[in-house]
């Protein structure tokens, strides 16, 4: 039944190909296609509706970033609060060690392209799927939210602010609780007095 409920979510959409719909998706993965679902419908190429929304917020809400029920009720971020975030909750992942098979709904692993410099970020895309021609979701800053490629986002952002491609730069989504890099491979001892 859950599978077919999804299914009718999608029907229609073949722009939404990167979901696939197998026993593999897990509840995060549910959420992230619904929230993906929903900044379409409310940011689509077509009719860009809510221009003033950064790349920054859509990405990161994408992600599950902000507790709120919907893409409505969210103050939107700049880009200082979204360097902050990056800082805080993602790590630089080298573009050579992304998965060859990946698909955000059906893995516990999230990955972003940060364009320009991580401390003043100008676009934030999130990696959806890496089987489809157009992998990166994100919203472009006068065409609305979709799928694009790398070459195409190179083309859209090189040349701005001084981007070049070289100013790409690979995030992993670091879990919770997990040992931030600058801590791995430190050893503590504790006394007792």
């Amino acid at each position: 039944m859950r599978v077919n409920q999804i299914q009718k979510l999608y029907d229609g959409f073949e722009d939404r190909t990167f979901i696939h719909m197998s026993t593999n998706m897990n509840r995060e993965g549910l959420l992230i296609s619904e929230r993906i679902e929903e900044i379409m419908m409310m940011c689509d190429r077509e009719h860009p509706v809510y221009e003033q929304i950064s790349s920054f917020s859509i990405a990161l809400y994408t992600l599950g970033f902000f507790n709120c029920d919907d893409l409505m009720s969210f103050q939107d971020i700049d880009a200082h609060e979204a360097a902050v975030i990056l800082s805080e909750h993602f790590e630089k992942f080298n573009q050579d060690n992304l998965p060859q098979e990946y698909n955000i709904t059906e893995s516990k692993e999230q990955y972003m392209l940060v364009v320009g410099d991580p401390l003043f970020p100008v676009h934030f895309a999130v990696l959806a799927d890496t089987a489809c021609s157009k992998p990166f979701f994100s919203k472009l800053p006068f065409f609305g939210s979709g799928f694009d490629s790398l070459e195409e986002l190179v083309n859209e952002f090189s040349g701005i602010e001084g981007i070049s491609p070289d100013d790409f730069h690979f995030f992993k989504k670091t879990r919770s609780g997990a040992i931030p890099a600058s801590s791995i491979g430190k050893i503590y001892i504790v006394k007792n007095y």
